[in-house]
């Protein structure tokens, strides 16, 4: 019996060590089971820590800072998060992010706007009072030296004037100014008068068309605008060539400047702000900022006319070309024509082209003039009466008194003398102007031919109170 028990023991201890053996294979497995899922979670977490970074980092201030493109606003760092509830959650942090952030950019854009309105329009008071005061001491003073400095202060003026109004006009207000319908020649100059460097500017004209009354304002900003950009981005011994040329659904103005050009991103960006579809954040200007392009954005939008600037120019500067409609045009006028060319001074009429003088028979001397009104018998005039030459063609003549009368009883009148200085006249032709163009007048003489007109001008004043006053 003693012999069974080492068997049993050992068939106890071989059963045991194989329980032990199973046991200890599958608690290596479950082991192993949990290492594998506890770096998964591991990984998880990290993949998760690195997206919120990503999400703080990145992604939300790239929706700060381009709000309106949400497609370059990048998205998940790790794919394996997309579709989960993680992912999703991002979204709707990114969603109301978002449009706290509009909101935020909403309330300070309009302070922001509301602030430089108001600021604009006591600026633009100032400057029509300085106007006002400028053209006074204009009519005051006739010193050409005073004179001159008078016009520089106003040219600076007008450009201070412009610069709030364009900026006034970004900030939701309207030009400010009412015009009657003008030449579009004339609106081309006027802008061209806004700017520092006018100078350079040469406008070229090839139609003659007048801009209505509501859009001539607007016009004349938008281009002094182009203007000063082409002037400001092209070297100072350049010119700014400026034409207007017809196009089939309205008119065009051409600028072309040898400036340095822009690059594909600034033509984009310009792009985007002439189209004036979407709604201009001044505090996204730059630094400083750059309003023109955004205004003419704002002035097209609302008046109807499109401006572009992504073509080179032949001098491998920008082409600018603002498209008027034939909406905002209409035709010529003489108000407007006489407007557009400043009159010139009074003088006769011209004399007709000399003729020789033909000479008068007998019965044209003694018929010439025609006789009076007065009764006479019902017969045909004179055939020398009918041949004799127009009487805009004929010298002038000392009238003799009647010598009895013809045999037809007609009165008869002896010839008359003709006036040697009006015969002179019509034989020597006029002289024609010279078909050349004036040369360019210095700011001096400009400003002493108005310092006389000014002294002329008081003068007359002057005198005509003189003789209104019955006690002077």
């Amino acid at each position: 019996m003693t012999r069974h028990i080492p068997e049993a023991v050992f068939w106890c201890l071989a059963a045991g060590a194989l329980a032990a053996l199973v046991l200890l294979v599958r608690q290596r497995q479950i082991t192993a089971t949990l290492r594998r899922h506890l770096a998964v979670l591991e990984t998880s977490l990290h993949v998760r820590d690195e997206e919120l970074r990503y999400l703080v980092e990145a992604r939300l201030p790239a929706l700060t800072d381009a709000p309106q493109q949400p497609e370059s606003v990048p998205g998940l760092r790790d794919g394996r998060l997309a579709g989960t509830g993680f992912a999703e959650s991002l979204e709707r942090v990114m969603g109301l992010f978002s449009g706290a952030a509009e909101q935020a950019r909403l309330r300070a854009d309009q302070s922001a706007k509301a602030a430089l309105k108001a600021a604009m329009r006591a600026l633009q008071g100032l400057a029509n009072e300085q106007q006002m005061s400028i053209s006074d001491m204009q009519d005051r003073h006739d010193d050409p030296n005073v004179l001159h400095g008078l016009l520089e202060i106003d040219h600076a003026n007008s450009q201070f004037g412009r610069r709030a109004q364009a900026i006034a006009v970004l900030c939701g207000s309207w030009p400010g100014r009412q015009r009657a319908a003008s030449p579009l020649v004339d609106v081309v100059r006027g802008a061209k008068s806004r700017i520092r460097d006018y100078r350079r500017v040469e406008v070229h004209s090839r139609i003659d068309v007048d801009v209505v009354s509501r859009a001539v304002e607007p016009v004349v900003l938008a281009v002094a605008e182009l203007l000063d950009n082409a002037a400001r981005h092209s070297q100072p011994n350049t010119m700014v060539e400026v034409s207007v040329q017809p196009a089939h659904n309205g008119t065009c103005i051409v600028i072309d400047d040898a400036g340095v050009g822009m690059d594909s991103r600034e033509v984009e960006e310009a792009t985007r702000l002439l189209g004036g579809r979407e709604r201009i954040d001044i505090n996204r200007l730059g630094d400083p900022p750059q309003f023109g392009f955004a205004v003419i954005g704002v002035l097209a939008a609302r008046y109807g006319f499109n401006v572009s600037v992504d073509t080179r120019s032949p001098y491998g500067g920008v082409r600018a070309v603002l498209f008027l409609p034939h909406a905002l045009l209409t035709s010529a006028s003489g108000a407007s024509t006489a407007r557009a060319v400043p009159p010139p001074a009074p003088q006769p009429p011209p004399a007709p082209a000399p003729q020789p003088a033909p000479r008068m028979t007998a019965t044209q001397a003694e018929s010439w003039p025609p006789a009076q009104p007065q009764p006479a018998p019902q017969s045909p005039p004179p055939p020398a009466a009918q041949a004799s030459p127009p009487p805009a063609a004929q010298p002038e003549y000392q009238p003799e008194p009647p010598r009895g009368a013809t045999a037809g009883g007609l009165p008869r009148r002896s010839r008359r003398a003709p006036n040697p200085e009006a015969v002179e006249a019509l034989r020597t032709p006029p002289a024609q102007p010279v078909s050349e163009a004036p040369p360019a007048r210095p700011a001096q003489e400009t400003a002493s031919r108005m310092g006389a007109f000014a002294r002329g001008t008081r003068s007359g004043r002057a005198s005509s109170a003189d003789e209104g006053n019955p006690q002077a």
